[in-house]
């Protein structure tokens, strides 16, 4: 299988899985259990960017890696909008194992301050965008360079967002059914 699990300690991450709660934009879980995977592939450029966060004191925290393609219709049919989310038909690099949402953490494992929370669907949460603090503005640029120089791509509508390059011409979409012990919730 491509996907492989992404836990700490194998990982230097903490992660907070926001689809298997209800503190999400649904307002409900999506995902039956947390869990966290990425392609062999997004692994590899997670641990050069765990590498590069390290000497700087920081580490990550993950909202979301793979995502069922079952899942990425939920989000969709709750809120079809291209700004924020990758149309299911055409396929989201969330649903490859190529992607990953993630915020930088201080040793303490207190979240960066990055102008907008997660999922926060607003012009805010857009790369580049001047209106928020200078501080949050540095700390996505720290994010920013962390994450590319490790290997990834970026979304510019999403501070959090990071994927592989190509990854659509790259990584077959994927399923709840790829996973050892699926993440949706049973009918």
């Amino acid at each position: 299988m491509s996907l492989i699990e992404i836990t700490p300690p194998a990982y230097d991450i903490d992660w907070d899985i926001a689809y298997a709660t209800p503190d999400n934009f649904t307002g409900k879980p999506v995902y039956g259990r947390p869990a966290c995977f990425l392609h062999t592939d997004a692994a590899a450029c997670l641990t050069r960017a765990i590498e590069l966060a390290r000497p700087l004191g920081l580490r990550f925290k993950i909202f979301d890696a793979f995502r069922p393609s079952e899942a990425q219709w939920v989000l969709w049919n709750h809120t079809p909008d291209p700004d924020f989310l990758a149309d299911p038909r055409r396929g989201s690099p969330h649903s490859m194992g190529a992607a990953v949402d993630l915020t930088l953490i201080d040793a303490d494992g207190a979240e960066l301050d990055m102008g907008t929370a997660f999922d926060a669907f607003t012009p805010l949460s857009h790369h580049g965008t001047l209106e928020i603090s200078a501080l949050a503005q540095r700390n996505r640029a720290v994010l920013l360079g962390i994450m590319t120089a490790a290997g990834w791509d970026f979304f510019r509508n999403e501070w959090w967002h990071y994927q592989l390059f190509d990854a659509r011409a790259r990584y077959p979409v994927l399923g709840d059914a790829a996973l050892p012990i699926p993440m949706m919730p049973k009918p």
